[in-house]
């Protein structure tokens, strides 16, 4: 099954007024919440294939904490496009990665408002209610839109496509990550 993960960055820090936005670091509170959503998404047995990731320092660094979480080979892509693009920008690059490599699950690390713009366009019939009308209320910091294919697979993966099957929110997970 085709599965799109939209995988905002963790909570980044405002306390450095010298470094630019896309240089900006995890502050503590996102470094703890990156490795429990991946802990999440993986005990739903949703661990990617392949990553494509914002070059941004945030970016990188809730991808690496996820890493920790995921004991799996998987493609990474790092490009500044994810930094800079609109929804239909990304959607334009997740088309050309999923032509490229086919994978089966595809998660995306960026920023927001793109990653709750383009999970609101994807969104289509048969997706959860209520997950979203939690996503369009507000996408935070280290939340995941998990988006699904039908029996189209990847072809559904345009406006009103695909299924909007869960958004995992750090607040709702247990606190700790994954040991062992």
């Amino acid at each position: 099954m085709a599965t799109l993960l939209l995988f905002r960055h963790a909570k980044s820090a405002w306390d450095s007024p010298g470094l630019t936005d896309f240089d900006r670091p995890l502050a503590p509170r996102g470094q703890r919440a990156a490795p429990r959503v991946a802990n999440a998404l993986t005990d739903a047995g949703l661990i990617p294939d392949h990553v494509i990731c914002s070059t941004a320092r945030r970016a990188r660094e809730t991808l690496a904490l996820a890493l920790t979480q995921w004991a799996a080979d998987m493609r990474i892509d790092m490009t500044r496009e994810v930094y800079e693009a609109h929804d239909g920008d990304l959607l334009d690059l997740i088309g050309e990665t999923i032509d490229r490599s086919q994978p089966d699950v595809l998660a995306v690390f960026g920023h927001n408002p793109t990653m709750e713009d383009l999970a609101d366009l994807l969104a289509g019939e048969g997706s959860d209610a209520h997950a979203l009308r939690r996503l369009r209320v507000k996408f935070p910091t280290s939340a995941v839109a998990v988006l699904e294919g039908g029996s189209g697979g990847w072809s559904d993966l345009k406006p009103g496509g695909m299924r909007l099957t869960r958004f995992i929110v750090p607040r709702d997970l247990p606190d700790g990550s994954r040991r062992g």
